[in-house]
């Protein structure tokens, strides 16, 4: 993987490694290998009307590679100090999104498909969805 862009200690862009011949193109990715975590769970986005706005919650524990294979959008992160956005445009770029990040996605392209590798199964607790709580939680 090429760090393209660090945007906080537990977040960074980066391009995947592409395979690419006459027949297309072929990213691989790998948990515990070159990816930064074992992959419990695997979820995409897919088919938003136009404006659409997703996420606004943070998680506790939860870290996230996050994949525009199709189409583009722009994601938000923040640290409760700093907000920073990324537009992934490419599924050749990967988005690190580390725990105690707000996170939020928009701009969605039509047919846009944002992909999402994450560490572990889906838990409601693990989730902070009220952003005065994150930001309590966040500069503790």
């Amino acid at each position: 993987m090429q760090l393209l862009e660090r945007l906080f200690d537990n977040c960074a862009l980066y391009r995947h490694p592409v395979i690419a011949d006459e027949r297309g193109s072929l990213v691989a990715l790998e948990g515990d290998r070159n990816l930064p975590f074992a992959i419990a769970r695997v979820y995409y986005l897919f088919g938003g009307a136009a404006g659409a706005e997703r996420g606004f919650h943070a998680h506790r524990a939860l870290q996230q590679w996050a994949v525009c294979v199709a189409g583009a959008c722009t994601i938000l992160v923040d640290d409760g100090r700093d907000r920073r956005e990324v537009r992934m445009d490419g599924p050749d770029k990967g988005l690190l999104i580390g725990n105690m990040l707000w996170r939020e996605m928009r701009d969605f392209t039509p047919g846009a498909v944002l992909m999402v590798l994450a560490s572990m199964p889906y838990d409601e607790a693990d989730y902070i969805r009220d952003y005065d709580d994150f930001l309590r939680e966040a500069r503790k």
